[in-house]
């Protein structure tokens, strides 16, 4: 008798999805899938609409990273008017760079504080009603300041760049709309209260102490947890320094070293094509030249770390020379180890959003640079969850005529199949029944990848939890609600 385990919805994720556990005779796992049960239709509909819409319509894919849609959008519709970012106005450029800075910041903070952190804090078996941001709260009122106030500072960078924290209209074909006030500068600048950059910088390294400490208290769960080699893929800078707004992307293996670098954006589409499968709505994208079953790769800080060679920011970076350390220069493969990388952004982000508010630069007053039309345009940058692609092909008429859009989840959608797989297995090898902490352990091996299931797809619908078994002839043996 073979049976299956399912899981749905997924918790403290960005959208919806499930997993199923496939078990043998033995009640041995024999494979585990993350099911996308959503179906994303904005590369459909957004056909037939004026380019220019694009970056307004396509954020609302997702109200946790509209503005790395609006960005990546308007990168697009830059390539396709000829323009390079460089060919912007310098203030336009900065202030997108600002507005992308934001977003890394108030994203993160999101992600570890109010996700991710209640499985650190609590243990993975807790109690689900204090294994929360309530129960975080509670328990850690500080820390939970903290990561509430890093977020609203980096919704309010958000909201002063874009217009609005959510789905704003800041950055449009060849440039921006706006350029930063010298009151709305001052307003993130101000000493006075508590929501000030270098306050934001201090908080960012005291959660990463925070977090370098408890690896050092938990160091079996934190490093064999879950370990994924793999290939890795991100933007770099001309230097190969760290680079999340506008580079070239580079393809190391998993022993480090180089499959590809300085791709630019128009030459994505032969380097990387993508394979369906029937039992979910997400593609499996892979390296063309190595094939879908060896070409597979990750996204994330995690990648993006591993394919740098520096950070430009100097707490940054000697936060990224520890932890280089840690796996003496090689890739690091630790699916836990991601919390970490994106610490290191999130400190990364707020020293760059200092940089730039002491630039003048952000109060010029040319916004917007002019070019001749083309017939596509294709827009990478790196979202907090990753590398995302955005491509249209656009008529003669401005009307969009082709989409394809591949956000991180997508990248990462083998890698967090494998980890559900390792995680599921070293589980049910110490158990036969479903627990309450298997099944979190399986969603803390997702939850690491911080994936926006709602980029991925799009939600038609909301399910209740539910966990069941089921025997050869499809018959319910066990079952569970949460």
């Amino acid at each position: 008798m073979s049976d299956t385990i399912t899981i749905s919805p997924l918790t403290r994720v960005e959208g919806h999805g499930k997993v199923t556990i496939h078990l043998d005779d033995n009640h041995k796992v024999t494979e585990s899938r993350l099911h996308i049960v959503e179906f994303r239709g904005f590369e459909r509909f957004i056909q037939g609409r004026p380019f220019w819409e694009m970056p307004v319509i396509v954020q609302r894919l997702c109200g946790i990273c509209p503005v790395s849609h609006h960005l990546a959008a308007a990168k697009a519709l830059d390539s396709f008017l000829g323009l390079s970012q460089h060919d912007l106005p310098i203030t336009a450029y900065k202030m997108r760079r600002l507005m992308h800075y934001g977003q890394i910041l108030q994203s993160h903070a999101l992600h570890f504080f109010y996700l991710s952190s209640p499985d650190l804090l609590f243990g993975i078996g807790a109690d689900p009603s204090i294994r929360n941001i309530i129960g975080v709260a509670g328990q850690f009122p500080k820390l939970a300041k903290e990561g509430i106030l890093l977020r609203k500072y980096g919704q309010e960078v958000i909201r002063l760049t874009a217009g609005k924290r959510i789905h704003g209209t800041g950055a449009i074909p060849g440039g921006i709309n706006k350029n930063l006030s010298l009151a709305e500068k001052a307003s993130l600048l101000d000493k006075k209260n508590d929501m000030h950059i270098d306050t934001m910088i201090n908080w960012a390294e005291e959660t990463l102490t925070f977090f370098r400490e408890f690896h050092q208290k938990n160091q079996k769960l934190i490093d064999n947890f879950s370990v994924v080699p793999s290939a890795y893929m991100s933007l770099v800078n001309k230097d190969g320094g760290l680079e999340l707004y506008d580079g070239k992307l580079r393809v190391i293996d998993a022993e480090g070293n180089m499959i590809a670098d300085g791709i630019n954006e128009k030459q994505y589409y032969t380097f990387i094509k993508e394979e369906v499968k029937e039992w979910s709505y997400m593609k499996f994208p892979f390296l063309t030249q190595l094939g879908p079953k060896s070409g597979w790769y990750r996204v994330g800080p995690l990648a993006r770390l591993n394919c740098a060679d520096f950070i430009s920011t100097p707490k940054a970076q000697k936060a990224f020379e520890h932890f280089k350390a840690y796996t003496n220069g090689k890739p690091n493969h630790m699916t836990m180890h991601m919390h970490w990388a994106r610490l290191i952004e999130l400190l990364h982000a707020a020293e760059i959003i200092k940089e730039l508010l002491e630039d003048s630069d952000l109060q010029g007053d040319k916004l917007l640079a002019k070019g001749e039309k083309g017939k596509e345009g294709i827009g990478i940058i790196e979202a907090p969850r990753g590398t995302l692609i955005h491509h249209y092909r656009i008529g003669e008429d401005d009307l969009v005529e082709m989409a394809n859009l591949i956000v991180s989840t997508t990248h990462n959608n083998e890698g967090i199949n494998r980890a559900v797989n390792e995680v599921a297995k070293k589980y049910m090898e110490e158990q036969t029944n479903i627990t309450e902490e298997m099944m979190n352990a399986v969603e803390v091996a997702i939850r690491a990848y911080d994936p926006c299931l709602s980029c991925a797809t799009h939600a038609l619908g909301q399910m209740p939890l539910q966990v069941s078994l089921y025997n050869a002839n499809k018959d319910i043996i066990e079952e569970r609600f949460r």
